[in-house]
């Protein structure tokens, strides 16, 4: 009897341990690694596309929408309600009143309509611009011909009329990093100080070593964050990534192949693994101002030249999915018909002979040292074009310059990630003549026919209609081949066992809603 009793108080204790566990625990320090680049490009997260800032971005700032990993879907962030018009372009929203920029002011509407406004800066540049474009005179700021955006219009302090241009879900374009609504009086220091409307406030910023943030203790959601610091360690190596959490230096890690498959075969590490299926895009993108690439017959041989199953599986461990065209295989409008570009070097060189080119030619890639879409997967590429006669020259950047090269046309040709959901139209923009470069189209392609259709794409009013011209898009890319056609990303974050609240995030895996993240009370950090 006594056995029993003393068993069941066991287990009482056991599920009551397992219940606490589960309960967010206040208090304690997330230590996340930042694993793209040694330094940050800047903290006025405005200015900046790059995925690795907008990790403390998520910290420090918030936009008009967030994406909801749990339901898959874009959900208000900043406001509580919108009620929208009949023909679908104007939406008027109610604001939420409790919201504090870190310097102790309140957020009104003048903020997000100043925000945007700044953003579409033309003599600026700024990447969030192929976001807001979609909004009502947005594009007259952009070409200076307006001082204000005609589609913003201030009802009172908590209440925004917004009006748009084509029958789009804003929430789809309002809720990336690049769109964070910041305080006008803080400008000119955002870079060095960042005040922005997220869970945590700045602290202090060390480049190329880490990024301090603490609790806001005037947050709008209730109990919210749970930790009392946030802090972002530069790791961009994967051999220090590795140590650094086998030594519980750092809370989460990203993956690279190698790691996948070390850590996927221990049976401690495997135990702490969080995979997703990134809308990430990887691939070679093509500037046609260099005279080869201007026949997309050069480029649809390059797509044949290149054995890139074989590279996914040797190089990349199998921590990605073969790309077909540019939208992800989980996007709406992806043709699951097509298959991709074969591995044939005889198409090849008969395509090069075809443009002119029977003897191949020269062309110089700008690569960062990125272990997934970077230099390794550059001199696995050259053997196999040197094969069809294309000489490619690798040219090294930091990750961090890389983007700046691609929005100048400063290349040939470079070799990154890019960014193909969570909507379809948002992402085949990039392809659209009236993007400019600046704004995410790199590759500077013109078709009119593509045009047409993303157009008409823009004014159907019919989700099936709008998803199958943009399938036909998608599909003339495929064709076109602005790019080599590389893969989806597989993201995979290793994590601690202490650590809670993660998300499986597949607009960017290391872009955590860190108010929902929490430590136990194993946690060495303090």
């Amino acid at each position: 009897m006594r056995k029993l009793a003393w068993m069941a108080a066991a287990l009482a204790v056991l599920a009551l341990g397992q219940a606490q566990a589960q309960t967010p625990r206040k208090g304690g320090t997330i230590r996340f690694s930042a694993p793209y680049a040694a330094s940050l490009n800047s903290l006025d997260i405005q200015t900046t596309p790059r995925a690795q800032d907008d990790i403390i971005g998520k910290a420090l700032n918030r936009s008009l929408y967030s994406w909801d990993s749990a339901a898959g879907k874009v959900v208000l962030e900043l406001a509580k309600d919108v009620a929208i018009s009949e023909d679908g372009l104007v939406y008027v929203y109610k604001l939420r009143d409790d919201v504090y920029f870190h310097n102790g002011r309140k957020m009104t509407a003048d903020d997000i309509i100043w925000s945007y406004t700044r953003i579409m800066d033309g003599s600026r540049g700024f990447p969030g611009a192929r976001y807001i474009r979609m909004i009502k005179g947005a594009v007259d700021v952009e070409k200076n011909q307006a001082k204000e955006i005609s589609g913003l219009r201030k009802i009172d302090d908590f209440t925004l009329e917004m009006t748009l241009t084509d029958k789009v879900e804003p929430g789809f374009y309002l809720f990336n990093g690049t769109t964070a609504i910041l305080p006008k009086e803080e400008e000119s220091r955002l870079t060095s100080h960042p005040i922005g409307l997220g869970p945590f406030k700045f602290v202090e910023h060390i480049p190329g070593s880490r990024v301090v943030a603490e609790r806001w203790e005037k947050f709008y959601k209730p109990g919210k964050p749970y930790a009392d610091r946030f802090v972002l360690l530069m790791m961009p190596e994967a051999a220090a990534r590795d140590l650094a959490f086998r030594s519980k230096e750092i809370d989460t890690s990203i993956l690279g192949p190698a790691q996948y498959v070390v850590y996927r075969g221990d049976p401690e590490l495997s135990k702490g693994i969080l995979e997703v299926a990134e809308m990430f895009t990887r691939s070679m993108q093509f500037n046609p101002a260099y005279k080869p690439f201007s026949d997309k017959r050069v480029r649809q041989a390059i797509n044949y030249a290149v054995d890139t199953d074989l590279i996914i599986k040797r190089l990349v461990k199998d921590k990605a999915y073969r790309a077909t065209s540019w939208l992800p295989s989980a996007s709406p409008a992806f043709d699951k018909s097509i298959k991709p570009y074969p591995f044939d070097p005889e198409k090849a060189k008969k395509l090069l002979a075809e443009a002119g080119y029977p003897n191949g030619f020269e062309f110089e890639i700008t690569t960062s040292a990125n272990e997934s879409w970077g230099l390794p997967i550059v001199e696995a590429m050259i053997p196999m074009l040197a094969k069809v006669g294309i000489k490619m020259k690798p040219k090294m950047v930091e990750v961090t310059v890389l983007t700046e090269v691609a929005m100048k046309g400063e290349h040939q040709a470079f070799i990154g990630s890019s960014l193909t959901g969570p909507d379809s139209l948002a992402t085949l923009l990039c392809f659209y003549s009236k993007t400019p470069r600046t704004a995410c189209n790199y590759t500077g392609f013109n078709d009119p026919a593509y045009d047409k259709l993303i157009d008409d794409a823009k004014q159907a009013v019919d989700p099936a209609k709008r998803n199958d011209l943009l399938r036909q898009a998608n599909n003339l890319l495929y064709e076109a081949a602005p790019v080599w056609f590389f893969n989806y990303n597989k993201a995979v974050m290793a994590y601690q066992p202490w650590i809670h609240g993660l998300q499986a995030n597949p607009t960017e895996l290391t872009h955590q809603y860190v108010e929902d993240v929490w430590v136990d009370e194993r946690s060495p950090a303090k």
